[in-house]
């Protein structure tokens, strides 16, 4: 198989970022299956069973929704908090 040195794959994003798109809450599932290449289904589907068995996917989810910048940005919405002004208001 021969791969272009300039050739770009647009369905596996260099960067992590949240989905605007395909989103059902925040985009993290959508985003984090665009990023690893794998069905968006599957990552909710681990996401809410992380949630039922255990409690994981709910912090998990929630912190990703906060640290991953939505698509088209670079501040994720922590980077927000943390730089308005420096103090919490």
């Amino acid at each position: 198989m021969n791969i272009e040195a300039n050739q770009t794959d647009q369905e596996h994003p260099t960067r992590l970022r949240r989905s605007v798109d395909d989103r059902k809450l925040g985009g993290v599932a959508a985003g984090v299956a665009m990023f690893f290449a794998l069905d968006v289904a599957h990552v909710r589907i681990a996401l809410v069973v992380l949630a039922i068995l255990g409690g994981a996917g709910v912090p998990l989810y929630l912190a990703a929704w906060a640290l991953i910048p939505e698509e088209g940005s670079d501040l994720a919405i922590a980077d927000g908090i943390l730089h308005a002004g420096g103090h919490w208001s």
